[in-house]
This record gives C-alpha cells, structure tokens and sequence, in this order.
C-alpha cells in the first residue's frame, strides 16, 4: 500500500515540474539596493506572471509565553517575482515568518524560522499551500525560547 501511496505522489511531483513555490535568500541575493536592511529575501518559482503574484506573510511568535502574530510588508523588489520582508517583530521571544502565496490557481507556503542572528534557511519548510496553524504551532515549539520567555 505504502508502495502505491509513494508512486502516486511521485507521479503528482512529475506532472507539475514547475510549481508555484518559494526560494529564500539573503538580502544581497535580491541585488536591490532597497533591501539592504531586509530580514531576508525571496523569490517566487513556477509563476508565468510574477506580477500578478499575490503574497502575505505574517511573523508569528511566543514572547514571555504568550502567542504573537504581527502582519508583516511583504516589499516588491525592481526584478519580478523579488520580494523582501524587514523584521517588524519584537527581538526578544520565539519567531519564525509564515509566507502564503497565490499564482494563477496554485498556493505556495512557507515556514521561515528566525534565530537572534537571522533566519535559519535550512530549517525552513515548504508547502505547496499555506502552512496550517497545527504546523506553525509545531514549527514554533521545536524552536529555541532565547531571552523572550
């Protein structure tokens, strides 16, 4: 069964080759000078029209115990599909960045961690849909307290 399960979600990754996604980077990667001071950078993948690309992204967090959620600007950069996010959430606490993207009928998500130095682009999951509230949850108590609790 477990064989079927596997060849039927290999043949789903084959027949969309180029999914909408989300590829995360360092500031210097978007070569705008406007995000220079950004937390981190990203670019979206498998859009035909970047442009009409439509992307929220929100930095949820644990502060001295309590659940945070602070809405974040989500910046377009000059080349298509560019975007930066600036850290507007407090530095003390827990925090990781939740990305939700639509492009021409595909979801793309993405649960970015952020340690005192920065985002941890290995620890980063990626969802071909908006990640649930389970999988924040679960992303956010697997990550360390630091100063915040």
């Amino acid at each position: 069964m477990r064989r079927i399960s596997f060849i039927g979600c290999a043949a789903v990754l084959l027949a969309h080759p180029g999914a909408f996604t989300f590829n995360i980077g360092s500031p210097v990667a978007a070569q705008d000078f406007t995000a220079k001071s950004a937390a981190f950078v990203f670019r979206t993948e498998g859009c035909a029209e970047p442009a009409k690309a439509q992307i929220s992204a929100t930095a949820e967090g644990l502060l001295k115990g309590e659940r945070r959620s602070v809405a974040l600007k989500v910046a377009a950069m000059s080349r298509p599909g560019v975007y930066a996010v600036f850290q507007t959430w407090p530095v003390e606490g827990a925090w990781l960045v939740n990305l939700k993207g639509a492009c021409a009928g595909e979801n793309a998500g993405a649960i970015v961690p952020v340690a005192p130095k920065g985002v941890v682009r290995e620890s980063a999951k990626f969802f071909p849909r908006a990640a649930t509230s389970e999988e924040i949850d679960a992303a956010l108590k697997a990550m360390p307290q630091g100063s915040g609790k």
